[in-house]
């Protein structure tokens, strides 16, 4: 999941750029029972740190194949390194401790949140005033995420709280490195930003999980070797290629609001590959968040 700046929005809805926003959402639909079913053999931040590495060579190597320039001006890199770390260090590594506490549908309920923090990161980082829509919107989706620290009694929900922390934090940390963004543009070709900001985002990561934790490439099944395989080429590259090119062709508005695709998959997906529980709580909190999401894309 990204929320790297949007194209200038366009009138005209391409159907090959809904197209490439549905292959971007359903991508990163998927990764979140991925995620979850690696977390099983390998420890989080180092699949996750390692994935992204490599996935940013790649979104380099994409990036030159197309003639995008590589190079970053040395007034970019301080605001480039800061942004790097919130958007993508921080999501990665926070939303990936989170499943070791949350199923992989809550992870991506929780995820789809950003747009909200984001409205209330922007009122004290750029002064944008936040509406009575937005704050509505906001405390709807409160109500989605109570909704699932509620399920299964008291016990079961403090046993989530430390996950909901860090998928909360994740969330904030986009929001923040978003709204930093706003305030001070980078410059970049989009893919060669991508690939500059996993790059950027994903080696203190993989530093801290080859620091903190045990990983042995033995210890990785076919399916698990499969799982890394899909996190580094779809989630880091096929994804990312396929969402600058529906910017390129969508207002920015209707792939903003294509997006919220993601955790409807994620919680379709976790039911399938995961046999996790699929009822009304999980649909009632999913209904709620997307909703409040919705509402304040729209305000």
């Amino acid at each position: 999941m990204t929320t790297f700046e949007a194209a200038p929005a366009r009138g005209r809805i391409s159907p090959a750029g809904l197209a490439f926003l549905a292959v971007a959402s359903i991508g990163w639909g998927f990764n979140f029972p991925i995620m979850k079913h690696l977390l099983t053999e390998w420890p989080p931040l180092t699949s996750r740190g390692l994935s992204g590495i490599i996935g940013a060579v790649a979104l380099a190597l994409i990036a030159w194949s197309r003639g995008q320039a590589l190079r970053v001006p040395r007034v970019l890199w301080s605001r480039l390194m800061l942004v790097s770390l919130l958007n993508i260090g921080g999501w990665v590594a926070f939303m990936g401790m989170a499943l070791l506490w949350l199923r992989a549908s809550d992870a991506a309920v929780l995820g789809v949140s950003i747009p909200l923090w984001v409205a209330l990161v922007a009122w004290p980082v750029l002064g944008e005033r936040l509406s009575a829509t937005r704050a509505i919107a906001l405390l709807i989706a409160l109500g989605g995420i109570a909704v699932l620290i509620g399920g299964g009694g008291i016990d079961a929900s403090m046993d989530k709280l430390p996950g909901i922390a860090c998928a909360i934090a994740g969330a904030i940390c986009v929001a923040l490195g978003t709204v930093l963004t706003k305030h001070f543009p980078l410059a970049l070709p989009p893919l060669s930003l991508a690939a500059w900001q996993v790059g950027i985002g994903c080696i203190p990561v993989a530093l801290a999980g080859l620091a903190l934790e045990e990983a042995h490439l033995s210890a990785l099944s076919a399916s698990g070797w499969a799982s890394m395989i899909y996190m580094t080429l779809v989630q880091f590259c096929v994804c990312y290629v396929c969402w600058f090119a529906a910017l390129e062709r969508l207002p920015a508005a209707t792939a903003s609001i294509g997006t919220l695709l993601v955790p409807v998959v994620g919680v379709l997906a976790a039911a399938a590959m995961l046999n996790e529980a699929l009822g009304l709580r999980e649909l009632v909190a999913l209904a709620v968040t997307l909703g409040s999401v919705a509402v304040a894309l729209r305000s």
